[in-house]
């Protein structure tokens, strides 16, 4: 189980302003504020006029068995399109980073709204060169990693969509993913250590998908939706195009539903599901866990062919007795099967707190501890996990 401690450094300034002390003619004590720089300043009390873009950059450290101790540098950009606060939030973050085990990464993902709220543009890239750990595939799998994987990823996965009517979206769906130099180690090298099965796409993949997805979409603020629903249905195809593609195919579901209780509350409801048919890679099998649903498990802990979870979380944007620092608490059930999952149901747990960033655009940090039978993840991220 991963287990991950994220230190944010610029929170230290969050606190207030900082003051020193020097004495005078009068011998009494004055303060005197220590000026911030410029953007600084903006981004830590958010003094920019509403119809600005923001902009946070804060360094990250962590550890993780996989990669011991891991140092990286994060963005984020919000803004509206043409300063237009009457259209929906768009946002750009960035992270990159580096470990002892020198693997490095950069992952970018955004969601940027057009003129008129008419065209979305939804993805994600990633790159990295980090191992994997591997227990196999199904739900009935060993408590312990068989092996860790080391190759190169990369993937780049992007939804261009136009706005047919009201909430209605429909457009082009499109997915890259390659494995190169695929390595695996097993865990228990010794001559009572289990025999592993390579799986397909041991040697490596290279797969493009085209397809074509429909979104019902009448969130606002993706980073923390406060009232509205996602539905979102693509069906992706993936050819026979390079000497390592696999063919298959992949129907995907993500449905949202976020009822405003409170001024303050928000009650969040999430149902996904992945179904794939053909010669499906090992690392494009679904995969439970991470820092979205089913927090606590690691990141491909279970995977196989057909997956489904859903969770809810409540949440405290903020508390009442603060203006900044909020909570919530949330449980997931997932499982993953061959065919569609009818037993072997998985549960996560847990709950987080959260510290008001950015109070015009309304944008939370959030840091959350997940647990399971296996054992517990913590995540520290901008913007809610959905």
């Amino acid at each position: 189980m991963r287990k991950q401690v994220w230190a944010y450094l610029f929170f230290g300034i969050c606190f207030g302003h900082v003051y020193a002390q020097r004495p005078e003619a009068n011998d009494t004590i004055k303060r005197k504020s220590i000026e911030l720089p410029g953007w600084i300043h903006n981004m830590v009390y958010d003094t920019a006029s509403s119809t600005k873009p923001r902009f946070l950059f804060y360094p990250v450290i962590g550890y993780a068995p996989e990669t011991k101790w891991e140092f990286g540098l994060s963005g984020l950009v919000v803004f509206h399109y043409n300063n237009d606060t009457t259209l929906r939030l768009s946002e750009i973050s960035t992270f990159a980073f580096y470990t002892q085990e020198r693997q490095l990464g950069l992952w970018i993902d955004h969601a940027i709204y057009g003129r008129d709220n008419d065209i979305l543009t939804l993805g994600k890239m990633r790159f990295q060169n980090y191992p994997l750990s591997y227990y196999g595939i199904g739900s009935q799998i060993p408590d312990k990693p068989l092996a860790v994987v080391n190759a190169n990823y990369f993937n780049v996965r992007e939804r261009f969509v136009y706005r047919v009517k009201g909430n209605l979206f429909a457009g082009l769906e499109l997915d890259y993913q390659q494995l190169q130099n695929a390595k695996f180690e097993p865990k228990d090298k010794g001559p009572t250590g289990p025999e592993i099965k390579m799986p397909l796409g041991a040697g490596g993949s290279q797969n493009l998908g085209v397809g074509f997805g429909l979104l019902l979409d009448s969130r606002h603020n993706m980073l923390n939706v406060r009232d509205g629903y996602l539905v979102e249905l693509a069906f992706i195809h993936y050819g026979k195009i390079f000497d390592q593609s696999f063919p298959m195919n992949t129907l995907f579901f993500d449905s949202r539903y976020f009822i405003p209780t409170t001024k303050n509350q928000v009650l969040a409801l999430q149902v996904v599901g992945q179904f794939s048919q053909g010669e499906v890679p090992f690392n494009q099998l679904s995969l439970m866990g991470g820092e979205t649903i089913m927090r606590g498990y690691y990141l491909g802990r279970y995977r196989d062919k057909n997956y489904v979870a859903a969770q809810a979380e409540y949440r405290f944007l903020p508390f009442g007795f603060s203006r900044r620092l909020g909570g919530s608490v949330f449980g997931a059930v997932g499982a993953v099967s061959e065919s569609i999952p009818t037993d072997n149901y998985k549960w996560s747990a847990g709950a987080g707190l959260r510290y008001l960033l950015f109070p015009k655009k309304d944008i939370f940090t959030r840091m959350d501890i997940g647990v399971n039978p296996d054992g517990y993840g913590v995540y520290f991220y901008i913007g809610e996990a959905f």
